[in-house]
């Protein structure tokens, strides 16, 4: 139904207001209380699907990953998708409009988006509210930096978010490695990433210290298009920091082998969907094989069908990540992956 009555009515409009309307159709249905009908349609149940990673229980590995739900106004709605986590963000200190629109552009030949929205968001005190509402998923918390705060001053952002969010989300995410805040992945170089990563590792246990909590995961979104020796370097960073895992990968800057019309593929901003399928699964491979799977790996990037997750989780990853393949497939490849899954466990 969705591939050939939702999604052709959606593609009509503007990739940015085909957004703002989905999130006002799924608002107002499970207001109207349809939500129930979509957990009958796409939620499976089964503790076979339940897995633990960095300490926390997920009812199935199938999550939905940063950037759709910036500002976690849908996170419970979403989960009656049959997600198993929710990935909010990426938050930002400050409220921020992000870059001029058009800023989101639909490959469709290539099944791919590409995208330079400069982490828009309302500000992450404005999502802390929002985060009230009790949680019926696990919520990961994606925090950048503000595109006016210079990298020498990145660090303060970070603890600014992580701050305020660490009562509300269940993990962290460090993203430094969109391309759309400027010299936003020079903070992947190994010298201030690390500095970075051991702030709020510290962090991390004062705040559960004076909380009498656990300390929160943390977790680092890395570039798919870092060299080997860059992802070696990623390798020590992680184990040296002692943060808990790494989510591989972002967007790509790199064109390679697109379909679609020359003045779409040279939009600037990163690309996902489908071109990034082999490249990201190509990542998830040599981090857990050179670490020798030392650490989690949340895989995501092109999962466009059940097959391309368990590629994933087959090249290492243990948990993955929708974001491009739910615009393109619909909630329906959730429930797809989860059954293939379990046909694997039977």
């Amino acid at each position: 139904m969705y591939k050939f009555l939702i999604r052709p009515i959606l593609f009509l409009f503007d990739p940015e207001v085909a957004h703002q309307i989905s999130f006002s159709a799924i608002r107002i249905l499970s207001k109207l209380g349809i939500n129930h009908l979509f957990k009958k349609m796409f939620i499976i149940k089964d503790p076979r699907l339940e897995k633990e990673v960095f300490g926390l229980i997920f009812k199935n590995p199938v999550g939905l990953a940063a950037g759709f739900d910036k500002d976690a106004k849908l996170y419970n709605e979403f989960s009656d998708f049959g997600f198993g986590f929710i990935e909010i963000g990426t938050l930002t200190p400050k409220p921020q409009a992000g870059n001029p629109k058009k800023r989101l552009f639909r490959l469709v030949e290539d099944s791919g988006i590409i995208n330079r929205m400069g982490f828009n968001n309302h500000g992450v005190f404005e999502a802390v509210e929002q985060l009230n509402k009790k949680h019926r998923v696990l919520i990961g918390g994606n925090i950048g930096k503000n595109k006016k705060t210079p990298n020498k001053d990145a660090i303060k952002d970070y603890l600014i978010c992580f701050e305020a969010l660490f009562e509300h989300v269940d993990y962290f995410v460090v993203n430094v490695s969109s391309p759309n805040t400027p010299g936003l992945r020079e903070l992947q170089d190994k010298e201030p990433l690390f500095k970075l990563l051991k702030k709020l590792k510290s962090q991390n246990g004062k705040l559960s210290k004076k909380l009498e909590s656990k300390e929160k995961p943390i977790l680092l979104k890395i570039a798919p298009d870092l060299s080997d020796d860059q992802l070696l370097d990623i390798i020590d960073i992680v184990k040296e920091s002692k943060i808990d895992g790494v989510i591989a990968t972002n967007t790509t800057i790199s064109r390679k082998g697109l379909k679609s019309h020359l003045i779409l593929t040279e939009e600037q901003g990163g690309l996902s969907g489908k071109p990034l399928t082999n490249r990201s699964t190509e990542v998830i491979r040599f981090l857990a094989e050179k670490s020798n799977r030392a650490f989690p790996i949340i895989g995501v990037g092109g999962i466009h069908s059940a097959e391309d997750a368990l590629e994933k989780l087959d090249a290492g990853a243990d948990l993955v990540q929708l974001y491009t393949g739910f615009i393109y497939e619909g909630p329906g490849l959730i429930k797809k992956i989860n059954k293939a899954i379990l046909e694997r466990t039977s």
